[in-house]
């Protein structure tokens, strides 16, 4: 185990230092010549730029009153287009899309390189919209004021215009907006985020906007927001305690903070009268992951007369849930497949039945609803091999098939198939196969993530099916826990010092594979980004013997300094603080970057971050890198200099992050 009081790496936590950026472009021109400079890359990038960039891909829209708004980027808008149409248009398969910002014109103008994040539209008259922009792809933002009638950013004292920082903003009325960002010294927690909630009126100075509610130092963020459903207007306070625990309050027009007594852990939403509790550890007799229903002003007063609406088994878990107007969308898993359902409050207490003509064989989740104008939604549906369709439907009324993405590669005779592989301690874990022919040893690559209570489920790659599975290749996914496939538990039971059945259940997935003769070690490679990186850089020096190459992605490494790094401080709920003794003593057993050994026999290895990811510090990938290449072993890197958490800035750069990893993959595996 390496020394961890000791860091000779530690230089390469300066992100953006010269000596640091010089290092990154050293490794990265040694990779791009080794694994770009040759016709097959280019044809590849090539490929998936045009499955990211064609106008054939459903342009998925949020409704909102009369308007359908849509962020679209293409070959031709490198950096995108906010527009927005009509259902009478959107319906048609050419609509007529009103731009109302040109985000490559913008950038070109001020000399940006402005990074779409989101827009808020006011509502209902929709005159004026908060636009978050990010250089080269943060978290953090520069919030700006958009008029939608001039098409022009507003500037100006009287704007609300945000200094780039992670900020929470919303509308109240058009004069007045809560926001929490940086307002100088102690303003924000550990974690980076806001620690001050705070009502803004226009014409004033941020720096006088009143604070309505302060959190601790030590919490992850505070935020306020205002529910503008007509005769329910109400305002709301949430102090962020970890991760996964909150205080929740309404906050009353005269000042007073009312408490939402639920369970700190659980997820709480109130939607006019009824009050949704979506548990994460039983309470009042209910199993984590039951999805309880309250009169809300009842509850406030003390009662605690409930309404089951979802109750979790050993196969099933809550995906999702969406209210429309008068109706309460709910998406279920069932052994990591999906059915969509719907609940319906009336006088009587409530109806529950399934929405009828979902795409079989398919992952289906609810992608919009307008709860303040319709009963209307939309889904989108897709598998392995099943390209997006997105439906339409009202509550009460057909399900309407109205946009097909169209077929990326070639998915003839390419089968999915459910396996279930037994972890150390007995728990069966399931993992999908998708594969042409699995019945003798292929090159495969393995995903996973096991963490924060994320379910990986089925849907169409494009990208994985023309790079991968169109070459005769295997891939796989594992539902391994720590993730939220079924439930709640699946998740706490990875937490903290449990945290290593992660990756026994990973193991056992991989020893699967190659028991039941679909791959053999040598040829089977993984993959994972983010918690799904820390992964595999446990995979890497915890069970080499089990793969034949790794592709680790802005991956969290060093688990002695997570805590210290950018948003790390948030994540001690899922992992554990290295700063007490006791649990850096098991956070020590497994960090990646405190594990690895010159003698050791490790899988050449591809690690690729960010430079401007904000939320997992590049100097993990880094000094990992280092480290290995210190102890001679085989180890490859690539760091985008933009790009933020997600690793690409744009579609070029995305094709070219995923060509690079699919290159690799294939020399390392196929021989």
């Amino acid at each position: 185990m390496a020394d961890d009081t000791n860091d000779p790496h530690l230089w390469l936590e300066d992100v953006t230092g010269d000596e640091q950026l010089g290092w990154v472009r050293a490794h990265n021109d040694r990779t791009v010549d080794e694994y770009t400079r040759t016709e097959a890359f280019e044809t590849l990038q090539s490929r998936i730029r045009e499955v990211l960039d064609t106008d054939a891909r459903i342009p998925y829209a949020r409704r909102r009153g009369e308007y359908l708004y849509n962020y679209w980027r293409d070959a031709r808008h490198v950096r995108g287009l906010w527009r927005r149409t009509t259902m009478e248009q959107y319906l048609r398969d050419e609509p007529d899309w009103d731009v109302l910002v040109d985000l490559d014109a913008v950038a070109e103008a001020e000399g940006e390189n402005w990074v779409w994040s989101g827009a808020q539209v006011l509502r209902p008259d929709q005159s004026r919209a908060l636009i978050g922009l990010s250089r080269g792809g943060a978290d953090a933002t520069v919030i700006r004021e958009f008029d939608m009638e001039s098409r022009k950013f507003v500037d100006g004292p009287d704007s609300f215009t945000v200094p780039e920082a992670k900020t929470d903003i919303g509308w109240i009325d058009a004069d007045t907006v809560y926001v929490g960002t940086d307002f100088g010294d102690g303003s924000l927690t550990e974690s980076g985020y806001p620690r001050l909630a705070k009502r803004w009126r226009r014409g004033t100075p941020l720096t006088e906007a009143e604070t309505v509610y302060e959190g601790d130092k030590s919490d992850v963020a505070v935020s306020a927001w205002y529910d503008r459903t007509p005769g329910f207007e109400r305002s709301f306070v949430e102090r962020a305690i970890d991760f996964y625990t909150s205080h929740r309050f309404e906050l009353r027009p005269d000042g007073e903070l009312v408490r939402i007594e639920a369970p700190d852990d659980a997820k709480v939403s109130v939607y006019r009268d009824h009050l949704l509790i979506r548990t994460r550890s039983p309470w009042l007799g209910h199993p984590a992951g039951t999805l309880l229903a309250a009169n809300y002003p009842d509850f406030l007063a003390g009662s605690r007369e409930m309404t089951v609406l979802f109750a979790p088994d050993a196969y099933s878990s809550l995906e999702q849930y969406a209210w429309t107007r008068n109706h309460l969308l709910t998406v279920v898993l069932r052994d990591v497949q999906t059915e969509v359902r719907v609940l319906t409050p009336d006088a009587d207490g409530w109806t529950d039945r399934p929405v009828d003509d979902v795409p079989p064989a398919t992952t289906t989740s609810v992608i919009d609803v307008d709860p303040l104008e319709s009963d209307e939604f939309f889904l989108n549906s897709s598998g392995f091999t099943v390209p997006a369709t997105l439906l339409s439907g009202t509550v009460g009324g057909p399900l309407e098939s109205i946009k097909q993405a169209p077929a990326f590669f070639d998915a003839e005779n390419i089968i999915v198939t459910q396996h279930f592989a037994t972890s150390d301690d007995g728990t069966r874990i399931p993992y999908f196969v998708v594969g042409r022919d699995t019945s003798s040893p292929a090159p495969t690559l393995l995903y996973g993530y096991g963490g924060f209570e994320n379910s990986m489920v089925p849907a169409y790659s494009g990208g994985v099916g023309l790079a991968w599975l169109e070459r005769g290749y295997t891939y796989v996914i594992a539902n391994i826990r720590g993730g939220g496939e079924y439930g709640p538990q699946w998740h706490t039971q990875a937490l903290k010092e449990n945290r290593h059945r992660v990756f026994e259940d990973f193991a056992a997935v991989a020893r699967d594979l190659v028991a039941r003769g679909i791959t053999t070690a040598d040829r089977l490679g993984i993959q994972g980004g983010s918690n799904g990186g820390l992964l595999m850089g446990v995979m890497l020096t915890r069970y080499p013997e089990l793969f034949g190459t790794i592709v680790c992605q802005v991956p969290l490494l060093d688990m002695k300094r997570y805590h210290l790094l950018l948003a790390g401080a948030s994540w001690m709920a899922e992992y554990g603080d290295p700063d007490d003794p006791d649990e850096w003593a098991y956070l020590r057993e497994y960090s990646p970057y405190q594990n690895t050994a010159p003698d050791a026999a490790y899988p050449p290895i591809l690690i690729t971050t960010s430079t401007r990811d904000d939320r997992v510090h590049p100097g993990h990938a880094r000094k990992m890198v280092a480290r290995l290449e210190e102890q001679g072993h085989e180890v490859w890197y690539y760091e985008n200099i933009e790009g933020g958490h997600g690793g690409a800035a744009d579609n070029a750069q995305a094709a070219f992050k995923a060509a690079l990893t699919f290159t690799f993959l294939e020399r390392m595996l196929s021989g």
